[in-house]
Order: C-alpha cells, then structure tokens, then sequence
C-alpha cells in the first residue's frame, strides 16, 4: 500500500530522503560504536545506546514469543522511557508500533483496539489518578481476540507486568529482516465523519521527516530535545524516539506540563530545541519571565497548531533573544508540510506566516468554500503517509498527481510562505489535539433536551480554539438546554475523553442552514468571534 509512484520512490531513494536501513539497524550501530551516549532523560533515568539496545532486544523477544512479525503493538503511555524501550522494540521485532493519547478513555480506546487488531497493549498502572488497567479490563472484555495488556509502573493485577516480562524475556536468537518500506507506524487522528482514520507510515516515510529536521532545523549532534508534547503524536514521538537516534540528539521527557518546572529543567539540561502547540509557547514565556531567564541554550522553538497569533510570535522572539522561534504547519499525514522560517531576514515571516516548503511540494487547489486568492492546501512528499488502515478512508484525499488534499485553506504570501486562513474540515484544535465535532454532535444529539446541536471551534488565546456547542432547545419556549457540565457529564457516561467536551453552550432559536438544509457552520464561526 502506498500513495506514490515507482517514479516518486525511486527519486526518494535517489535523494537520500529514503534509505535502505532502519532504526533498528541504527539502534544496533549506536549501541556498538557510542555505548555510554545518553539517548533519552526521564527524571532521574538516563537510557544509553547500550542500555535501550540491551531492553529493546529483550522485549522484541518477547514480543516474537507471542505474535508474529507485522502484528500491532500499541501503547498509552506518557512521556516515560518505557514507551521509548517499546517503540524500538517493536522496531526490532519488525511490528506495526500504535502509539495511543493517555487522554482517551473507553469509547475511544475500544475503537482503536478493535480497529487494529492490537495484539500487544502497554498502559501505565496509574496516571494523573486514573486507572488505566481497570479501564482495559473493561474495554477488552468485549473484543472476540483481546490483547495482551501489560502495565507500566503499578500493580498488574490480573494482566502482565511490564519489569516482570522484561526480567523473564530472553534475548531472540535471530531478529527478522525489516524492511524499510513496510508500514512501521499507526496514528489514529480524529476524522470528519465521527470515526478516527488510521494513518500509516513506513520507516521510510519518518526518515525522510526526520532528514528533513535535521537539513533546516538547526540541529546538531549533542543538541537535547525538551519534549513536553505527547509522544502518541507525530511530533512527540519523532523527538523522543527518533531523532536520538538518527540526529544523535538526547530526548528530555516531561510527562506532565509545568512551564516553571521546564524551564528548571531546559536550564539544568540545556536544552536546545522544543516544540508545541500555542499554549505551550505562551505559559513558557511567562516562566521564562518568573525565572528572569532567556534561555541561553535554546536554539529553537516550533510552533503549530490552531490559531498561533502573530503578536505572541514577536513577544517570543524579543523575549528568548537567541532562539528562532516560528510558526509551522503539518498533519499526522503529512508532517512538517512547512519548516518555518528561521533565518535571520525571516522575522516578519516567522510571526505572520506558517513558514515555507521543505521537501513537501505544496499547491492550492481552487474551492468553492475559498475566497479569492486562496485555495484548498494539497501537498505531496518523501514524508507523507502510505495511506489509510482502511482504502475507504482514501476516496477523495488524494489527486491524480497523487497530493493529498489536507481539508485547510491557505494562500501565498511573496510567493514562497505559506499563510493556513481556515479550515475545510470539521476538525477542531485544542491545547494541539484534534477534535471531531461529529463525533461529539452524534452523541450529544441525543440528548433529550436538544432539537439541534452544532459543535465548533473559535480562537481561544489560551488553548488556541475551544469548542462551542449552539445548541437549538427541544422545548424553544423554554429557552432553556443543557449547561456545560451536562454535556460534560454525558460524554463521560459514554466513555469519551474530557478534553472532546464543549466549553462554552449558547441557545439559538435556529442554525443557518442552505437551500439542501445543511447547517452553515461558517456562518455560526463568524457570529460567535464577531461578538467576541
């Protein structure tokens, strides 16, 4: 399965972008000719090439011992060097690694499960006072073949125990062949139509992304990665398991945020180079202001996500004198569309724009939702996904070139930046991750107080959009519907994650709608941020 040509692959391997090894052949290399080089830092554990060779292998045979090559293995850890041990173990063993948000709960999780055909699941024992085991033993005990679930620092109860397994496992005599082209990676990224769509990559497609860091993102060998963002995203996961490997970089893991604990720890580790969402830059700044510090090692900060405003991009880079700090735009499907804009002429591009083309070819498609000027984003590159777990997921994201349309709206500005004006696709983004308001209006539509209901995002300047329900009242004479802490709790009862839930309501008596009677949700958007 792949979206590109014989013509395209063979350019990437060609260019260098694509290349005949893998993590696991670089794994090896690096336990063999730099053993004591720290590869990740979490808290007071520092994993060396040596140390993460010696555990990956033992858990890669360990995972051989129960399921073949190719099979799926998921994870929902935080930031923990465990995940960075299974990551690369199910490297080595040539699996299909699943990385899951610890925010997800049932709904969502029974979902993934089922829809991978997960054999292998790694869950913390306990985080931030939720119990994940007892969570798992609820979602598989419906599945006709559950996985195996095995818990992370805490009491495995009834499932396997993560050191236990570790301890027990011996080291296979001979790992599989992997083959660079084969899907390695499954991210489940929040779809249109209300069901999450699996988006494969191979260890290809990451290594051309990861190049491409390397080539335009200030990096160096020994440079150290603060990673605050979760590591079940693309941008997480790059950093923590990746990138130390491939750009002999060192991954700082914070499993939960406090702008004033990393900046303590940017400053003890001297950390290079961080990227996150808008609300990451905005509280780190105030700390770096609390601690009177500009963060002397910091080299550079990226930005993405919904709304970056352009002002905070400014007072980012007046505060942090000797960081580059931009914005960028990508998806789980194609990463790192645009690199930024980080040299030295390139400021005013930085705060007002999403940066320009590395080495994704981008091109705007004219639409009947664009105003002039702008047009539908498509893009195509090296570091784009293979496809979609499911082929019926594909109709319609791709052209004949073989683009990929991302659902977003852009224009050029001087020709070579990039500027994302709107959105396509009923996606909203909070705090980074990304929310189906289908999703959320198909549940709460049942609620008995509702006639009609209409979920979106408007700019926030704190998580940069929030999620507002409009909601038409069953009983219109009343003027009446359910608050947020209704909405709150019924999407808890039905097992969907909290950060899904609408923060704000507001009683309409109608939504716009068009002559086919589909609601105008462009329309609702303009209202609310007009009388904002």
């Amino acid at each position: 399965m792949t979206t590109r040509t014989p013509a395209q692959a063979a350019d990437a391997y060609a260019s260098g972008l694509w290349v005949s090894t893998t993590l696991a052949d670089t794994l090896a290399a690096a336990a063999a000719n730099t053993p004591d080089r720290v590869l990740v830092v979490d808290g007071d554990t520092r994993l060396t090439c040596r140390e993460m060779h010696s555990q990956a292998t033992l858990l890669a045979g360990a995972m051989l011992e129960r399921m073949p090559p190719g099979s799926v293995v998921s994870f929902m850890l935080p930031n923990w060097h465990e995940a960075a041990v299974v990551y690369l173990a199910a490297t080595l063993s040539a699996m299909v690694v699943n990385p899951i948000l610890p925010s997800l709960r049932d709904a969502e999780l029974g979902f993934i499960l089922a829809d991978s055909g997960t054999r292998m699941m790694f869950v913390p024992g306990n985080f931030r006072s939720y119990d994940y085991p007892a969570m798992l033993t609820r979602v598989t005990s419906d599945l006709p073949d559950p996985p195996e679930t095995v818990v992370v620092r805490g009491d495995a109860g009834p499932h396997t125990g993560y050191r236990p397994l570790l301890d027990s496992a011996a080291e296979p005599a001979l790992l599989p062949a992997v083959d660079p082209d084969a899907v390695r990676l499954l991210l489940y990224t929040s779809g249109t139509t209300g069901r999450a769509k699996g988006v494969l990559h191979s260890h290809n497609s990451i290594n051309a992304l990861i190049t491409q860091l390397a080539r335009y993102w200030l990096i160096d060998a020994g440079d150290r990665f603060l990673v605050p963002s979760p590591i079940a995203h693309i941008g997480g996961s790059i950093y923590a398991f990746e990138a130390p490997l491939l750009l002999e970089t060192t991954a700082v893991l914070m499993d939960t945020w406090d702008p004033d604990a990393a900046v303590g720890l940017m400053l003890a580790e001297r950390c290079t180079h961080i990227a996150g969402a808008t609300p990451f830059l905005v509280q780190l700044l105030a700390a770096a202001r609390r601690a009177g510090t500009g963060l002397p090692d910091l080299k550079l900060f990226v930005c993405g996500g919904a709304s970056v405003p352009a002002s905070l991009i400014d007072e980012a880079a007046d505060c942090l004198r000797g960081t580059a700090v931009t914005r960028v735009y990508g998806s789980s499907e194609v990463p790192v569309t645009t690199i930024g804009a980080i040299g030295a002429d390139e400021r005013a591009y930085a705060a007002h724009t999403d940066g320009r083309a590395g080495i994704a070819d981008i091109k705007l498609v004219a639409h009947a939702g664009a105003p002039p000027g702008e047009g539908e984003i498509y893009v195509r590159g090296p570091q784009m996904l293979l496809g979609y777990a499911h082929p019926e997921d594909e109709q319609d994201c791709f052209d004949a070139e073989g683009y990929f349309a991302t659902g977003d709206l852009g224009r050029w500005v001087d020709d070579d930046y990039l500027l994302v004006t709107g959105r396509l696709k009923d996606v909203i983004i909070r705090n980074g991750e990304n929310i189906s308001a289908r999703e959320v209006e198909d549940i709460l539509i049942g609620h008995p107080g509702i006639a009609e209901i209409a979920v979106v995002g408007v700019p926030d300047p704190h998580t940069g959009e929030r999620a507002c329900a409009v909601i038409v009242a069953a009983d219109k004479g009343s003027g009446t519907a359910p608050d947020v802490a209704e909405l709150r709790t019924l999407l808890a009862e039905r097992g969907v994650a909290r950060f899904k839930a609408p923060e704000q309501v507001l009683i309409w008596d109608a939504l716009p709608k068009n002559d086919a009677g589909k609601v105008v949700k462009h329309q609702i958007r303009a209202t609310l941020i007009g009388g904002s």
